[in-house]
């Protein structure tokens, strides 16, 4: 498995309101995002949807993205909503691409002015990174037209408990797995975090939005036949206790980390927007909402090539992409650290090579359109 560089998740800084330091950066997330772009390209309809029935602006129209790591797929969805915006102004357009002050901004930036020219080859498109947490104000009060964010709400802005001592996750292992358990009273206080960090991300872009303003939000999620997490963290859970099992990681260590991410149901989602008790009812409009699947492209691969291998790497190269960070501040800051944190995704593959079955990954999702009301 072709090793990572260390990247801004070894850092220490610390960021309110956020529980990572952002995706494993230097081009490993953008080169292990396949997966999220499938869930995304689902809902690229919505931003045409969205762009039509937004107010233009006489001046400047700023599209911003929220949770654009490397920048690869935030491109992508911010040129969509540029040609689509195209088709209502010829005025100038502004693309703002938001994340930890952690993440890796440099592929980003790369990205963004290939050749020294923008990327969405229009002289009148200007692009800028703002450095914060989602769950704050970062732009300018009533200054957005239209607004995303991709998957990243899926990550928790607060740890609402200590420690998880009997799984790294708070839903749960897999009915499959079942190597693990979470106890109902804990799931109750994360499935509570999860709806008010959808409440303050609501408020924090209902500032920033313009009367009429649009916002389209998608994460990662379960619905009644797949759950995301399954699979995966199933996997590195079991990955994680080998090392405890030989005396690399101390239980200690182990009850303490977890990943402090959420997988909602499509009505934790929407629930802020609708009961009052949030605030942020009368702040929207709900357009649209609605949960999906996509396929995996490590999972269509391996059903016309059969290599094994190669789905092992793609598969813990995925998950390693948005776990790595985590796992690192998780474990003693000793010399060894980076070789244990290795060891652990290089068990992960093994584990899938040898009881691929035991580990099976399906991508759920889901998202909701919203109208910023007077």
């Amino acid at each position: 498995m072709r090793k990572p560089p260390a990247g801004p998740q070894d850092s220490k800084t610390p960021v309110p309101h956020a529980t990572t330091t952002g995706m494993t950066g230097q081009g490993f997330y953008d080169a292990n995002s396949a997966p999220q772009w499938r869930a995304i390209e689902a809902v690229l309809p919505w931003i045409d949807e969205a762009v039509a029935d937004m107010p233009v602006p006489s001046g400047v129209a700023s599209l911003a993205d929220f949770g654009c790591s490397e920048g690869r797929n935030s491109i992508a969805v911010m040129q969509r909503a540029v040609s689509a915006c195209r088709a209502r102004t010829g005025g100038p357009i502004q693309t703002l691409h938001c994340d930890l002050p952690t993440n890796d901004f440099s592929k980003l930036f790369l990205g963004l002015r290939p050749e020294g020219r923008s990327v969405f080859g229009d002289d009148a498109v200007f692009s800028a990174a703002v450095g914060g947490s989602m769950f704050d104000q970062l732009l300018p009060p009533r200054s957005v037209s239209l607004a995303t964010t991709f998957n990243a709400i899926g990550f928790l802005s607060t740890k609402p408990v200590p420690a998880l001592p009997g799984y790294l996750l708070p839903n749960g292992p897999s009915r499959r797995g079942g190597n693990g358990h979470v106890s109902d009273a804990d799931r109750a206080v994360f499935a509570r975090q999860a709806k008010d960090d959808v409440a303050a991300f609501l408020k924090a872009r209902a500032a920033e939005l313009v009367s009429g303003g649009k916002l389209l939000v998608q994460v990662f999620g379960c619905t009644d036949e797949a759950r995301t997490c399954d699979g995966i963290y199933d996997v590195l859970n079991d990955a994680v206790l080998d090392h405890v099992a030989s005396g690399e990681i101390t239980q200690q260590t182990y009850e303490a980390y977890y990943q402090p991410v959420y997988f909602r149901q499509l009505q934790e989602l929407v629930a802020p927007v609708q009961d009052s008790a949030f605030g942020v009812s009368d702040l929207y409009r709900l357009d649209r909402a609605e949960a999906y699947e996509v396929s995996v492209p490590f999972n269509d691969a391996f059903a016309q090539t059969g290599d094994l291998e190669v789905y092992a790497r793609d598969y813990v190269n995925f998950f390693r992409a948005f776990t790595e960070a985590v796992l690192v501040q998780a474990l003693p800051m000793t010399d060894g650290r980076a070789a244990l944190v290795d060891r652990i995704y290089d068990r992960a593959r093994d584990r899938l090579i040898a009881n691929k079955d035991q580990y099976p990954f399906r991508y759920a999702a889901m998202a909701m359109l919203l109208t910023r009301t007077a």
